[in-house]
């Protein structure tokens, strides 16, 4: 009878399903996590090099190729070159020219003839505001069915013959706006005698798509402007409108005897092709075609006088400097929340070798080689991994279309790959040598609070020592400068593990310190509680290094959100001076005060007359002067903190009734305390009138003006003229404003700038909202993973402990001494942890705030009103992470010992376990 040997991969999954599915699900989701992230990255960069792209005037959003007519040959090669056939052949050799990885959609580019100048028409049934003629653009651009539809008439079009420089009348047609403003029908004779050309309108065109920019580059083609004769300023100049009339293609010819005429190609980017990752090569090919070969082969085959004119070159180094600033801050989010799911994954497989321990040793003790029993738990592991693997980068492709396979697959096949390693290198490293002692049903004691540590772990411990003071040292220096390096963005996670290693050698101390003194109190509870706790069989190093990464992560991680939050709420506030402010140039009407404080969440209004002319003595420069009444206005610039005062300090002296005979005391900017020192000093209002002030408090902001020069005085020093209120600072009860609310309430008196509305201004690029999403999720990510790790650490002794209790209720112990034992031993684990989780993560962020600066990411300039926005550590991401650890272990171990007590004594011992 031949033997028959069970597969061992197929024996293994049925013997431990509920292990396999676990494994499945922590892979697939890492996998699924660590695919999202490259992808996100793609996403919100392109939109972000696409927005700065499109934010750009239109006629630099594209290629501006301008050249004039061929003029060497001969009148009849002058006439060819502006036909339709070479204006075509043209503009796919400038295609041609255009370098890769810059696409052009030619279904928004456009191309023709046009003039340099607009002619003016004696026809006096064109309007004239003043009298002036009116003046218009000729142009033939290609294309016009496309661009356009035909309202009424038809379009233009050649008739006898070709187009030449002798032609005396042609058709156009005008846009339906143009149609209207100048009082424009088909059939229309517009004449134009200074270029001897007479246009007859045959039809009226809508563009179908105005803002394109076919209908954008060259405006007065779709919509005609009102200009006015240059002047002397100050002086009404006469007005006079100017529009644009399109011509055929097949008359451009025409237009060659009527005034300066210009040859042009405008070349429109795909949007859909522009991508972050090519921002350097777009970049070299817009340059060379401004200044490199690009314009030699223009010069050759346009002209040697092609002029090309662009501002994407601008947008592109725009772009670059935002993503440069908040690259690196992604970066060390990302990092973060990368090495936290390394260790938990590192963490599952040195659990599962602890748990097959005895099994692993037995097979080594028969004669198992190590590379043997490897392949076999590598062939375990990539069975369940690699189809979760796959499935996680699935899931990932499928919620984030649009980006690039390959990094995506990269990043899953690295997780999948940590999975499959983890178990069997472990296994590797401790049952290499063959030790028949593990063999043992019963294994001996293992101690953490006696251990002997290696030299080669004290070495690679003071290795990482090392890395992440010279990381930190990094970061305090150079900041997150693009092209800082990996290792600074790795400081935070640095700072977590040397705090998980400093942690793990001062563990074993206080198990020292308490085990003593714990012998002498009085039942059984505390001592064995202790006593487990310095005997845990579950190795902590792993544990406790993801705990604390994950800590450090959130603390950093929620500080930046927090900042960033923080950074934008004072740029808001500054910008606005509270929650909300109504003004105008004049005085605003008597009862708006009064509807604006019965609005529905606005809980104080303060008054202020501020005038924006009043000017030093000599009149030579401009002083805005605030007049406020001291107790209201002290009280709001207290509530804002910008630059609260005593009200007592601006209050008008007594007996002072006449301002010009009186020195009224006044809070100064420092610019404004610095020019006029501690004397008194005259200021000329608007209407005239004199103030004597003398300057009693020097502050850097103050709610009414946003600026660096301001005075502040009492209004009742002033005259009642100079003092009527035409600015309002609403002050919210906390829900913010109805913006529709106190809108109907101004009903048009002036101007609404709410708080709200300011801030949401400041997130004006997807590469800020990405970064604050990338670090929401490594936040949330870091917390998942903490909370995954303190599971596999108190599940892979939850058989043990199972036991236990069920020894100890044969001895006697009751189910409240078993579920308060579970308790207490899973204490000295879990309290430390998040203590030092805490103190890690507040160390983490006063170590890295000196080099972290999120002005970029909080309002998308290197400049905020508020000032350098710096990292300060938030006391909810400090204190929830730690407080969730302490509930989630104690709420484990008592549903342990709930569930222990329901299954029975009987069902726990068993003859022959091991545990």
């Amino acid at each position: 009878m031949n033997p028959v040997t069970a597969p061992w991969v197929r024996t293994r999954l049925r013997a431990a399903p509920g292990a396999a599915v676990a494994l499945a699900v922590l892979v697939a989701l890492t996998a699924c996590l660590a695919a999202a992230f490259p992808r996100a990255l793609d996403r919100y960069t392109d939109a972000g090099l696409r927005q700065s792209v499109e934010r750009a005037p239109v006629d630099e959003s594209g290629i501006l190729v301008t050249a004039g007519p061929d003029l060497d040959a001969g009148v009849a090669h002058t006439e060819e070159s502006v036909r339709p056939e070479r204006l075509a052949e043209l503009y796919r050799s400038t295609l041609d020219t255009v370098g890769r990885p810059l696409v052009i959609d030619e279904k928004r580019s456009s191309y023709g003839v046009r003039t340099t100048e607009p002619l003016p028409s004696p026809d006096r049934w064109l309007p004239r505001p003043d009298g002036l003629p009116a003046e218009m653009l000729l142009a033939a651009p290609h294309g016009l069915a496309d661009h356009a539809r035909l309202r009424s008439g038809r379009l233009p079009e050649v008739t006898g013959g070709e187009a030449s420089v002798r032609t005396a009348e042609v058709q156009a047609a005008v846009t339906e706006e143009t149609a209207r403003i100048l009082h424009i029908e088909v059939g229309s004779v517009i004449h134009l005698p200074g270029s001897g050309l007479t246009v007859r309108v045959t039809g009226i065109v809508v563009p179908e798509e105005a803002d394109s920019p076919y209908w954008s580059v060259v405006s007065l083609l779709r919509t005609p402007s009102l200009r006015r004769m240059p002047g002397p300023m100050g002086v009404s100049n006469p007005s006079y409108w100017v529009g644009g009339l399109l011509l055929a293609p097949e008359a451009a010819p025409a237009l060659l005897g009527a005034t300066t005429t210009v040859r042009y190609w405008h070349l429109a980017p795909d949007p859909d092709a522009l991508h972050s990752r090519d921002v350097d090569a777009l970049a070299s090919a817009v340059a060379s075609l401004e200044s490199g070969p690009g314009l030699e082969r223009l010069h050759a085959t346009i002209s040697p006088l092609t002029d090309v004119a662009t501002g994407l070159d601008a947008a592109f180094t725009a772009y670059e400097g935002l993503r440069g600033d908040i690259g690196p801050l992604v970066l060390v989010a990302a990092s973060g929340a990368g090495t936290v799911a390394v260790v938990v994954l590192l963490l599952a497989g040195g659990l599962a070798t602890d748990r097959r321990r005895a099994e692993l040793a037995l097979l080594r003790a028969r004669g198992a080689s190590v590379r043997g029993m490897a392949g076999r738990l590598l062939a375990e592991t990539a069975v369940v991994a690699v189809p979760a693997g796959a499935l996680g980068l699935g899931a990932a492709l499928l919620a984030l279309p649009g980006a690039r396979l390959l990094p995506a697959l990269w990043a899953a096949g690295a997780v999948t790959a940590v999975a499959c390693l983890a178990l069997p290198l472990r296994a590797v490293a401790a049952h290499h040598a063959v030790r028949i002692h593990d063999v043992r049903i019963h294994d001996g004691r293992r101690d953490t609070a006696s251990p002997r540590t290696s030299r080669r772990r004290t070495v690679a411990e003071l290795t990482v020592v090392v890395l992440a003071l010279g990381a930190v040292e990094l970061l305090r220096r150079r900041g997150t400068a693009d092209g800082a390096g990996g290792l600074v963005a790795m400081a935070p996670v640095l700072v977590g593990v040397v705090a998980a290693l400093v942690l793990v050698r001062l563990y074993p101390l206080p198990l020292r310190v308490l085990a003593r003194p714990a012998r002498r109190l009085r039942g059984a509870v505390g001592p064995l509680a202790l006593a487990r706790a310095g005997r845990t069989s579950a190795s902590t190093v792993l544990p406790l290094l993801a705990l604390l990464t994950a800590f450090t992560v959130a603390a950093f991680g929620g500080s930046v959100l927090s900042g960033v939050a923080d950074a934008r709420d004072r740029a808001a506030l500054i910008s606005v001076g509270a929650d909300g402010r109504v003004e105008a140039e004049t005085a605003l009407p008597a009862g708006l005060t009064g509807r604006l404080g019965q609005v529905p969440g606005v809980r104080k209004v303060t008054e202020v007359g501020l005038d924006y002319r009043a000017r030093t003595a000599d009149g030579r420069q401009s002083l805005p002067l605030a007049a406020v009444d001291p107790g209201d206005y002290a009280a709001l610039a207290g509530r804002t903190r910008l630059g609260a005062f005593p009200a007592g300090e601006l209050r008008r002296p007594d007996g002072a009734e006449d301002a010009e005979d009186a020195v009224l005391p006044a809070l100064a900017s420092p610019t404004v305390a610095e020019r006029f020192g501690d004397g008194a000093f005259q200021v000329r209002l608007a209407d005239g009138g004199f103030a004597t002030l003398r300057i009693v408090a020097v502050r850097d902001r103050t709610p009414a003006v946003y600026g660096d020069d301001f005075l502040v005085v009492d209004r009742a020093g002033l005259p009642a003229a100079a003092t009527r209120p035409n600015v309002l600072l609403l002050t919210g009860d906390g829900d913010g404003l109805d913006a529709g609310a106190v809108r109907r309430a101004a009903d048009g008196a002036g101007t609404v700038h709410l708080r709200s509305e300011e801030r949401g201004r400041f997130v004006d690029s997807p590469l800020q909202s990405g970064a604050e999403r990338v670090y929401t999720t490594a936040v949330a990510a870091g917390a998942g993973y903490a909370a995954l790790a303190l599971l596999l650490s108190l599940a892979s002794a939850a058989p043990e402990r199972a036991a236990l209790l069920a020894r100890l209720r044969t001895m006697g112990l009751t189910r409240a001494q078993g579920r308060r034992l579970l308790v207490l031993e899973s204490l000295p684990q879990a309290l430390p942890a998040a203590l030092g989780g805490v103190l890690t993560g507040w160390a983490a962020v006063r170590l890295l705030s000196p080099g972290i600066d999120l002005t970029t990411i909080a309002v998308s300039s290197t400049a905020s009103p508020a000032g350098r926005a710096e990292l300060s550590a938030d006391p909810w991401s400090l204190a929830v992470p730690a407080v969730a650890v302490l509930v989630l272990t104690v709420g484990v171990a008592a549903l342990e010992a709930w569930w222990s007590g329901r299954r029975g004594a009987v069902a726990e011992l068993r003859a022959g376990d091991a545990r």
